[in-house]
């Protein structure tokens, strides 16, 4: 071992992962990180929490963030310093190295860096891999951070057999290279026969045995002269983060399993050990201060991360803003309001220059607190009206209400639960040209696209727009899609037979049966991230064919039916 290390006083080395919940590995498959600010941010109050618990057990730890939090919410970076921790790097964005380039590796390293540092005014020493680890193939990824500058990395767990033939790398060590040298301060991990099994940690604190890794640990700091490696997410102390739900239920477990015990767990463990940031222990002098200005050029390269990209069309913006109304119904909904709030926020951003936008939001007769959150979001809001039905009566007639209490004439109707991102009416409004009364998203037609969606929905989907497209005059992909466009005054007198999922397609029904106009815009569909559907398939299709046999029966009506006088305006 290390001379260094085996003078050193029994200390181990304690890190903290600042991340929120949206950003990590098991839902990455549904949550890119273009989305994270649509979602509800947790990082303040659980950085707080953990400062305040780490305080409390007097314990001091290095802090390995995301430079995007750095962007975003500098002053969380500045609070973690100001309370006597060290700040590191984990990238810009959660991404695994086997995810970029060797380019790619160092642009992300560097922007990081300099975010950081922006946001802390303190010399960044340190980095970890965002997501995944650093293995054998990946050790070019050292020369990188030494030739960046960095003094230690803490990014290659051992697991298994791997590294069995360098037995070396499961302990603090220094790795060379022609740019340097730099500490590698591996994952502690426990050698059963000829197997290494990680254990100080995260992920494998929460879902091995409590007794087991607590026996583990003090074998450890008894037989091992080495420091022991421990590390936990800020995220993983919040039980009550909301849950997403398109993850896999394998991946959720690996999120969510014992969330509740955590805090417990990590109390235990800084009152038992003594514990320092890895700069400490590594006996690295205390970082330097950094000049808000020295990173001017390099971080003018490096722009902050933009929210949704707006397009050259905002080149030509209109003298006077079209006056829209977006309308959202809401039914059960208080687990996504704070994702639906960011997601609005963004997209009147995006379109202020052309747009005039107000927002209708519909409460359907909940019975959760959607009411309460509704109006603690956006109930001071001037560009919000805020309805509730008292009873559920369902999203066609949420929507209709919506449409009752808009201001303008074109309103947009979109879903609570964001399976279609707002971005896309920007495509879809001009669409309603003089003749159109309603544009649907269509995520069937062949320029649209379905992203997670499960296949029996699909098949469902597709099979009930065929039987549409066999009875209405207009000959559409989609006609079931709750994302639309409406003209107000071509609506705002329609009543329903069916005021739920089924009444969405009704609505369509009644203008095509009437000759209105009704176009579809592609558009992309993606599976709800936050919350469960509130769809009864079963009763959604019966619903169907009962309305696809009426509108049959009323065709046949309307065949047999006298022509009348074409001054009557009556389409037969």
């Amino acid at each position: 071992m290390n001379e260094m290390i085996d003078s050193q006083p029994r200390r181990h080395i304690l890190s903290v992962v600042l991340e929120d919940y949206c950003h990590v590995a098991p839902v990455q498959s549904v949550v890119p990180s273009g989305y994270w600010h649509r979602f509800e941010s947790r990082v303040e109050n659980n950085t707080a929490f953990t400062l305040d618990l780490l305080d409390e057990m007097g314990a001091k730890a290095t802090f390995f963030s995301l430079g995007w939090i750095a962007d975003h919410q500098p002053d969380v970076i500045k609070e973690v310093v100001r309370r006597g921790h060290e700040i590191a790097s984990k990238g810009y964005f959660h991404r695994s190295i086997r995810q970029m380039s060797p380019e790619e590796f160092r642009e992300d390293v560097v922007k990081s860096r300099i975010a950081l540092e922006r946001a802390s005014g303190a010399e960044v020493r340190g980095y970890r891999i965002a997501s995944d680890w650093i293995s054998r193939q990946d050790l070019w990824a050292l020369d990188i951070l030494c030739d960046e500058g960095f003094k230690y990395d803490t990014s290659i767990r051992v697991l298994g057999s791997e590294f069995s033939d360098e037995p070396f790398r499961r302990f603090p060590h220094v790795h060379k290279s022609d740019a340097g040298e730099l500490w590698e301060v591996p994952l502690s991990s426990w050698k059963v026969g000829p197997f290494c099994i990680p254990f100080s940690g995260g992920n494998y604190v929460r879902q091995l045995p409590d007794s087991l890794v607590r026996k583990v640990v003090a074998r450890w700091d008894r037989d091992i002269p080495a420091p022991l490696f421990f590390y936990f997410h800020i995220w993983e102390l919040d039980p009550d983060q909301p849950r997403i739900t398109a993850a896999s239920m394998l991946q959720r477990m690996r999120q969510y399993r014992n969330l509740e015990e955590m805090s417990e767990r990590v109390r235990y463990y800084l009152s038992q050990y003594r514990f320092s940031p890895v700069a400490d222990f590594l006996g690295l002098p205390a970082a330097k201060t950094v000049a808000a200005t020295s990173n001017e050029k390099a971080a003018a390269d490096m722009p902050v991360y933009a929210e949704p990209v707006t397009t050259d069309r905002e080149a030509a913006v209109p003298e006077v803003r079209i006056p829209i109304s977006v309308v959202v119904p809401c039914y059960n909904e208080e687990a996504t309001l704070g994702y639906l709030a960011n997601t609005l926020r963004s997209f009147s951003k995006s379109v202020a220059q052309q747009y005039q936008v107000s927002f209708v939001l519909v409460d359907d007769g909940s019975s959760d607190r959607t009411w309460e959150r509704l109006n603690e979001i956006f109930g001071k809001r001037a560009d919000c009206t805020i309805v509730q039905h008292v009873r559920n009566r369902g999203v066609a007639a949420a929507t209709l209400t919506g449409i009752a209490n808009a201001s303008t004439d074109i309103v947009c109707a979109i879903d609570c639960d964001g399976t279609y991102d707002p971005q896309q009416l920007r495509d879809m409004i001009p669409m309603l040209e003089p003749g159109v009364d309603l544009v649907t998203a269509s995520p069937y037609h062949e320029l649209g696209g379905v992203i997670n969606a499960p296949a029996w929905r699909l098949v469902l989907s597709r099979g009930l727009s065929a039987l549409y497209g066999i009875v209405l005059h207009q000959k559409l992909a989609t006609y079931t899609s709750c994302f639309r466009v409406y003209r107000a005054s071509a609506v705002k007198n329609t009543t329903l037979r069916y005021e739920g999922f089924v009444g969405i397609s009704e609505i369509l029904c009644q203008l095509d049966m009437n000759g209105k106009g009704v176009v579809e815009c592609p558009a992309v569909m993606e599976v709800r991230l936050l919350g469960h559907s509130k769809m009864s398939n079963l009763k959604t299709i019966r619903g169907h064919l009962a309305l696809l046999a009426h509108l049959l029966a009323e065709r046949a009506s309307r065949q047999f039916r006298p022509q009348q006088s074409s001054q009557t305006g009556e389409v037969p």
